[in-house]
Order: C-alpha cells, then structure tokens, then sequence
C-alpha cells in the first residue's frame, strides 16, 4: 500500500512541474523571448498546453476575469498541494 501512496505522490509532484514549466513557457512565449516559429519550441510547448490544460480548463470556468491575469496555475497548485498533505497526513497513517 505504501508504495501505491509513493506513486500517487510522485505522480502528483511530477505533475507540479509541468504546471510550472507551463507558466514560465507561457511569459516566455508572450514577452517573445523564445521563438515561436522554431519547431522545437512549438513542440515542447504544444506538449505542455496538452498536459496541463484539461487541469486548468475548469478553474478558469469558475474563475472570473481578472483582466488578463491566469490565476488558475496558483489554484491548481494549491490544490495538488493540499490532495498531497491529505495523502501523508490523513490517507497514509490510515492505512498503514
């Protein structure tokens, strides 16, 4: 069980990257310091945008608009941080 709980959370922190690999590709690609042309980047971005916005989708329903400003990475990630203080605090001493 314990190593179900470990992939879980692995899982989880994996997933915590690519948002933030996401946000910071994004401010790169708006302030033009990456190359939007270049194949390479238009991959490794389409790869990012396909991961992490099935997340992001529903929170920006719900969220209003703020102008312009995507707050919706900071919630997802607030949440896959409290889903992994749930898993060690709460799930885990449960189980073991």
């Amino acid at each position: 069980m314990l190593a179900l709980l470990r992939t879980i959370d692995m899982a989880l922190n994996i997933y915590w990257w690519f948002i933030i690999a996401a946000a910071i590709f994004s401010w790169l690609y708006a302030f033009n310091v990456v190359n939007p042309r270049n194949q390479f980047v238009g991959s490794i971005g389409n790869f990012l945008y396909r991961v992490t916005e099935p997340a992001l989708r529903p929170i920006r329903n719900v969220l209003p608009d703020l102008g312009g400003i995507d707050i919706s990475p900071i919630i997802l990630l607030l949440i896959i941080y409290f889903l992994r203080q749930l898993l060690w605090t709460t799930i885990a001493p449960a189980l073991l």
